[in-house]
């Protein structure tokens, strides 16, 4: 006779264990084919449990042709191809937490305000209602880009329609829009030295990718060779923080006009700014439709939320209306709403303006002690008085490599300007450390008092 411990689980039925025990002992051949089970009513009772917790088990097995019945003779075991049961699926290795270390390379914005958007988004739920469940706009619901504009006419001086702007999950997926829109055929130009990410999406998606080589002013135009579209980040360059001129600006829109190509302005960091107010747009500037705007709430708000989003000039948008209107919006409308409701109501304002002051204290903290440690006599800061990040040169014969390797020794992550260079590395721009400080721990930064002597 069959003997099973059946015990009752949370949302398990008593059958449905049964079946499970009967089928594993089916498959692993310990009742092989032809086998006789006993009647419904004898393993019931030498079960004790109910007859039609058998008989559920019974006919489930019989669906799924592990049985055969037999009127007034019972139930029989069918011939299947035996398996080994399962072996158990091993316990994933325990991820063994980083030590604790000062990561220079990091951004991660603080002070999200929970309790603002958390309120916004329950007011969208009873406002919204079922719209939420309602396909968007291709470019992103109305409220967002009318918002959207409104912030850039205060907040930048751009006088933008609604119309032109397109929402997206992130500015990677944007990107890869802009190579469908522009042509992966053309010759894609990007700051050198620059984000790397940037080149690797673009050749990637199959385009032809060249640097941009760039002196104090910004991108040198008569650099660009054989390029049809520029991507530049002239108002607070990542990683030199270089602030593309005015001068420069209308060089490279006369530029752009003259090779009948296109200007991909990534509106980078221009919130944060300490001292001054950030340079007009070059968007602002243009007049012959040849800039291509695009921003995200990335660093103002949170990554997570995944929100960027571009402004096509009109020419471009007609284009995308045709070739690529078919693309659904990639961004919820829950979250589309709630972001629209944060920058009218005045919330994203107050929110950078708290942001700015939070970070210029902790830029002040970092610079701080970076002036208080071993190095210091040997060190000089740049580039701190605007944006999430600033240079630090280093007096030292030690090449880069070496350079960082000393640092992460001290459990310092920290990358070198020339890291983010594809072509030749300046002179001047050797010994260049990258200071990423928005998202650090600021308990870590004692490690910089343990940095050994500079050779």
């Amino acid at each position: 006779m069959l003997t099973y411990e059946l015990k009752k689980s949370p949302g398990v039925p008593l059958y449905e264990a049964l079946y499970r025990c009967l089928r594993q002992d089916i498959l692993s051949g310990k009742l092989s084919p032809g086998t006789k089970l006993p009647s419904k009513r004898a393993l019931a009772e030498n079960l004790k449990v109910s007859k039609i917790t058998v008989e559920g088990a019974y006919n489930q097995l019989l669906a799924e042709g592990y049985l055969s019945s037999r009127e007034k003779v019972g139930y029989f075991v069918e011939r299947t191809e035996h398996t080994a049961a399962p072996a158990a699926i091993p316990a994933p290795p325990l991820e063994r937490p980083e030590p604790p270390m000062l990561d220079l390379t990091a951004n991660g914005p603080a002070g999200f305000p929970f309790t603002v958007w958390s309120r916004l988004q329950r007011e969208v739920m009873l406002d919204r209602g079922e719209t939420l469940l309602r396909p968007l706009h291709s470019q992103g619901c109305p409220e967002l880009r009318r918002a959207i504009a409104a912030h850039l006419a205060d907040f930048r001086g751009m006088s933008v329609s609604p119309g032109n702007i397109i929402v997206g999950a992130g500015a990677d997926f944007l990107y890869n829009l802009l190579l469908q829109l522009l042509g992966r055929e053309k010759t894609y130009a990007v700051e050198d030295p620059g984000y790397d990410k940037i080149r690797k999406i673009y050749t990637s998606g199959g385009a032809l990718c060249i640097a941009a080589p760039m002196d104090e002013q910004g991108v040198m135009p008569q650099a660009l060779g054989d390029a049809q579209v520029l991507h530049i980040s002239p108002s607070h360059h990542f990683p030199t923080g270089i602030v593309t001129s005015m001068a420069r600006r209308q060089a490279l829109l006369s530029w752009a006009e003259s090779v009948d190509g296109y200007i991909v302005e990534d509106d980078y960091d221009s919130e944060f700014r300490f001292h001054a107010h950030p340079m007009p747009a070059l968007k602002a500037l243009d007049r012959q439709g040849r800039v291509i705007y695009m921003n995200s709430f990335s660093k103002s708000l949170a990554s997570s939320i995944r929100i960027s989003y571009m402004i096509l000039p009109d020419g471009l948008l007609a284009r995308f209306g045709r070739e690529l209107g078919f693309y659904s919006c990639t961004v919820s409308s829950f979250e589309q709403y709630t972001l629209a409701q944060f920058l009218s109501q005045g919330y994203f304002e107050k929110h950078i303006n708290r942001m700015r002051k939070y970070y210029r204290s902790r830029r002040d903290r970092v610079i701080r002690a970076l002036e208080t440690c071993p190095w210091a006599e040997r060190m000089t800061i740049l580039e701190k008085d605007a944006g999430l990040h600033f240079l630090v040169k280093v007096q030292t014969v030690l090449d880069d490599d070496a350079l960082t390797a000393l640092w992460a020794q001290c459990g310092i992550r920290v990358r070198a300007l020339s890291s983010y260079y594809c072509g030749e590395v300046p002179p001047e721009d050797r010994g260049c450390l990258v200071v990423n400080y928005s998202g650090l721990d600021e308990n870590e930064l004692i490690r910089l008092n343990d940095l050994p002597p500079l050779p």
